[in-house]
């Protein structure tokens, strides 16, 4: 079971699991998925469900690498792992068993619409020789269509790669206090009211970094579409070579000039990975 890694955890130990989580697959009793950084191609962690005898019950578990919390991976693992489970297996319900003071599992279980349903102990390979305090949480069917037929609000924002005569990017990194802080991300922000894209990113990256870049140098790249928990994020974004002044944090924020190829060095946010491959590829 995923929960139960020991640690260290040895290779032939996860050799032994991949075919394992193969024949369990084959036997129709789980099914076990790598985690993959679209951005990087890079293995990160990995999720199942386990599936009860009657198949009406699905009981999930996910691990993702240390350097690899923090950044929204673990709600969309369990945002897409769920919503696959409810369209194609015929379960009625999905559980989730974590320890009582890993209060990030929790967050993100709560915000996949999981439930509360009680508590109790149990030992982990990890922590051997004691049985510890854990927290049950359970997603129904019907709790799951719900939240899928919701009609989840589009938020629009305007984002903008920066790019340098050395052909670097700036990033900017959200400061705390602010949703995703540590995260960095392309300058950029929300669209006022009858606002042209160009026209808001030319004002947000006044208002972010103290330049002034006219519209007419602002060229329309690619544009991200993601769905967060709670809305649906559309961003246009646009290249931007030539603009007035010296880019400064007004924000609070952080900023850093990067080559395109050191791009998947800095954790962004789910929405702004997927860009890196088409700018490393374009420049």
């Amino acid at each position: 079971k995923l929960p139960d890694a020991p640690f260290p955890y040895p290779a032939d130990l996860a050799v032994d699991w991949i075919a394992a989580a193969a024949t369990d697959r084959a036997a129709g009793k789980a099914a076990q998925f790598a985690v993959v950084d679209a951005s990087s191609g890079a293995l990160i962690g990995c999720a199942g469900l386990r599936l009860s005898k009657d198949k009406k019950t699905a009981d999930l578990g996910y691990w993702l690498g240390r350097a690899f919390w923090r950044q929204g991976y673990g709600m969309e693992v369990a945002l897409r792992l769920t919503s696959w489970a409810f369209a194609t297996l015929s379960v009625l319900k999905i559980t989730a068993t974590v320890a009582a003071d890993n209060d990030g599992s929790v967050a993100v279980l709560s915000r996949a619409g999981f439930l509360p349903t009680g508590k109790g102990a149990q030992e982990f390979q990890c922590r051997p020789g004691a049985k510890l305090p854990v927290r049950h949480f359970a997603l129904t069917r019907e709790t799951s269509l719900v939240e899928v037929t919701a009609t989840p609000s589009v938020l629009l924002v305007v984002a903008c790669a920066l790019i340098d005569a050395q052909g670097r990017i700036l990033l900017a990194r959200r400061p705390e206090g602010k949703k995703l802080a540590g995260l960095w991300e392309f300058p950029g922000g929300k669209m006022n009211p009858g606002e042209t894209p160009e026209a808001a990113l030319a004002r947000e990256l006044h208002e972010e970094l103290g330049i002034e870049v006219s519209p007419k140098h602002l060229a329309p790249f690619v544009f991200a579409s993601h769905a967060y928990e709670s809305f649906h994020l559309l961003m246009p974004v646009f290249l931007c070579r030539k603009w007035r002044g010296v880019p400064k944090p007004r924000e609070g924020q952080a900023l850093a000039w990067v080559a395109p190829d050191r791009l998947v060095e800095y954790p962004m946010p789910p929405a702004d990975r997927p860009l890196i491959p088409m700018l490393r590829d374009f420049l």
